[in-house]
C-alpha cells in the first residue's frame, strides 16, 4: 500500500528515534493532520417538518453546545451531572494527581541539600584505642558524648538530558489526563442529551401504544357483542385477540426501556433511581439546532480530546525513550558536606570542630545482564504501538464525523418518508371516520385506521428522535467545544487547540 502524508508523519516521529541525540532521545512533534479525509459536505440537508440544517464549515462550537436544544430541563439535569457525576470527579482528582508528579520531578533539577543535627553517645573499649596509640594503660574509657552538626549537598548532573526527558514524560502523562478528563465532560454531556431524546421518543411511542391497545380492545369488544348476535364468525374475535395480545406484548419492552433510560441518566447524575426526581422529557420540550459546525482537518485533530490524549501518549513514549537512552550512559554524581563535632554543645563550633568533604563520582553501567537494552527496545516497541494507536483514534475520530455528517442527511430524508406515511394514514382515518359516520363503514373500519395511524406516529417519532440524537453525535464528534469552557484548569499544559 502506497503511504499517505499521514503514515509519512508517524513514520518520521518514530525515525526520530534514532536520528536525535540533542539531549538523547527523540524531540517529539506532533503528526501532521491527513489530507482531505471528509467526504464533500452539502450546504444543507433536505427539508423536513419544515426545518433544514445547515452547515457552516470552520464554525465554532460553544462550550454549552447542548443549550441549541433550548430545553431548560436539560440544560439544568447537565449543570447537575457535572457538578455530581462521580466519573468525573475521579478524572479530575487524576488530573492533579499527574500535575503533582510534575512538580515533584522538577526536583531532580535542583541540588538537594540536608541539613542534620545530631548527639551520640559511645564507649569504646581500652583495646580499641590501644590500637590506635591511645589508653596503653588499658584501664577502663570513660563514655562520652559526640555532637554533630552538619551540612550536606548533592546534585547528579543532567549530562544527558535523562532528568528532563522524564520530566517531559510526566508533562505529557499529565497531558493525557487533561485531555482524558475533557473526554470525560464531553461522552457525559452527549450521552446526556442521547438519554434525553431517547426517553422523550419512549415515551411518545408509549403513548401511541397505549392508544393502539385501546383501539384494539375496543373492536375486540365490538367483535365480541356481534359474535353473541350471531353477526360475525368466531375467527374474527379470535384474530382480535391475537392482534390485541400482539399489540400489549410491545408495550412491556417500551416501559423497561424507558424505566432503564431513567436510571441511566440518575447515573449520569450522580444519583441513586430512587432519588431521581429531575423532569420528564417530551419531544415538544427539545428543538432541534439548525446551523451545524463542520471543521477542517487539522481543526478535528485539536477539537478531539481523545486525539490529543494519544498525541500525548505518543509523547509520553518518546521521552520515554530518551530516558531509557540516558540510563545507558555515564553519570556523575556530585556531594559536598560541612559540619562540626565536638564533645560538648558549647564547644561544638570552636576553632578545631571543623569537617567537610568534597566527593566527585562517575558511573557507567558495564554489564547488566541485557537489562539496559531490553528496557530501551521496550521504549522502542512502546512508542511504535502510541504510533499506530494514534493513527487508529484519528481513522475513528474521521469515521465518527463522516458517520454523523451522512446520518442527518438521511435523517430528513427518513423524517420526510415518516412524516408522508403519517399524514397519509392520518389522512386515511379522517375519511374512514367520515364514511362511518354516513353509515358507509362500520365503526371497527374506524378502529383499524385509527391503529394504522398511530403505528405511523411511532415510526415518526423515531424519526425525529434519531435526527436529534445524530445532531448530538455530530457536535460530540467534533470536540464538543470543551476549549471554551472555564470550570477546568491546567496548570502548566498550555492547552488550546
Amino acid at each position: 500500500m502506497k503511504p499517505t502524508g499521514f503514515h509519512r508523519s508517524i513514520g518520521a516521529v518514530l525515525a526520530a528515534t534514532m536520528l536525535q541525540s540533542c539531549a538523547v532521545g527523540p524531540n517529539f512533534n506532533s503528526p501532521a493532520a491527513p489530507r482531505d479525509p471528509l467526504p464533500p459536505v452539502p450546504a444543507a440537508t433536505a427539508p423536513a417538518e419544515g426545518q433544514a440544517q445547515v452547515f457552516a464549515p470552520a464554525s465554532d462550537i460553544s462550550g454549552d453546545w447542548w443549550a441549541l436544544y433550548h430545553s431548560p430541563e436539560l440544560n439544568a439535569l447537565i449543570d447537575n451531572a457535572l457538578a455530581h457525576n462521580a466519573n468525573l470527579a475521579q478524572a479530575q482528582a487524576t488530573l492533579l494527581v499527574a500535575e503533582e508528579n510534575v512538580r515533584e520531578a522538577y526536583g531532580v533539577l535542583s541540588p538537594s541539600v540536608t541539613g542534620s543535627l545530631q548527639d551520640e553517645r559511645q564507649q569504646q573499649s581500652a583495646a580499641s584505642l590501644a590500637a590506635y596509640g591511645g589508653g596503653a594503660g588499658g584501664g577502663a574509657v570513660a563514655p562520652f558524648t559526640l555532637y554533630d552538626a552538619s551540612l550536606s549537598v548533592s546534585y547528579s548532573l543532567d549530562l544527558w538530558g535523562g532528568a528532563r526527558r522524564e520530566i517531559e514524560s510526566l508533562k505529557a502523562q499529565q497531558e493525557y489526563e487533561r485531555y482524558q478528563l475533557e473526554a470525560a465532560y464531553l461522552t457525559l454531556t452527549s450521552n446526556i442529551v442521547t438519554a434525553a431524546v431517547t426517553e422523550a421518543s419512549l415515551r411518545a411511542q408509549i403513548d401511541d401504544t397505549d392508544a393502539i391497545i385501546a383501539a384494539e380492545q375496543h373492536e375486540l369488544n365490538i367483535l365480541n357483542t356481534q359474535f353473541s348476535l350471531g353477526g360475525v364468525a368466531k375467527a374474527n374475535v379470535l384474530s382480535e385477540q391475537a392482534t390485541l395480545a400482539q399489540a400489549l406484548a410491545t408495550l412491556p419492552p417500551l416501559q423497561s426501556q424507558l424505566a432503564q433510560t431513567r436510571n441511566q441518566l440518575a447515573d449520569y447524575a450522580g444519583a441513586f433511581p430512587g432519588s431521581f426526581q429531575e423532569a420528564d422529557f417530551t419531544l415538544a420540550d427539545l428543538h432541534l439546532p439548525l446551523v451545524l459546525p463542520v471543521s477542517v482537518p487539522s481543526a478535528i485533530l485539536a477539537q478531539r480530546p481523545d486525539i490529543a490524549a494519544a498525541a500525548a501518549q505518543l509523547h509520553e513514549e518518546s521521552a520515554n525513550l530518551g530516558v531509557a537512552d540516558a540510563q545507558m550512559l555515564p553519570q556523575i554524581n556530585l556531594s559536598a558536606s560541612v559540619g562540626q563535632e565536638a564533645l560538648t554543645p558549647g564547644a561544638l563550633f570552636s576553632p578545631g570542630t571543623l569537617l567537610w568533604s568534597l566527593v566527585a563520582g562517575l558511573s557507567q553501567p558495564i554489564f547488566e545482564g541485557g537489562e539496559l537494552a531490553a528496557k530501551r527496545k521496550v521504549a522502542v516497541y512502546n512508542l511504535q504501538a502510541s504510533g499506530a494507536a494514534y493513527q487508529s483514534t484519528v481513522v475513528a475520530a474521521f469515521q465518527n464525523v463522516a458517520d454523523a455528517l451522512s446520518a442527518l442527511q438521511y435523517d430528513a430524508q427518513s423524517l420526510n418518508a415518516a412524516q408522508a406515511s403519517a399524514d397519509a394514514a392520518n389522512a386515511s382515518l379522517a375519511v374512514t371516520q367520515n364514511a362511518y359516520s354516513l353509515g358507509g363503514e362500520p365503526f371497527t373500519s374506524v378502529l383499524t385506521a385509527q391503529t394504522t395511524a398511530q403505528n405511523a406516529d411511532i415510526v415518526l417519532v423515531k424519526a425525529q428522535a434519531a435526527r436529534l440524537t445524530d445532531t448530538a453525535a455530530l457536535y460530540q464528534a467534533l470536540g464538543g467545544g470543551w476549549w471554551h469552557r472555564t470550570d477546568v484548569t491546567s496548570t502548566c499544559c498550555g492547552i488550546i487547540p
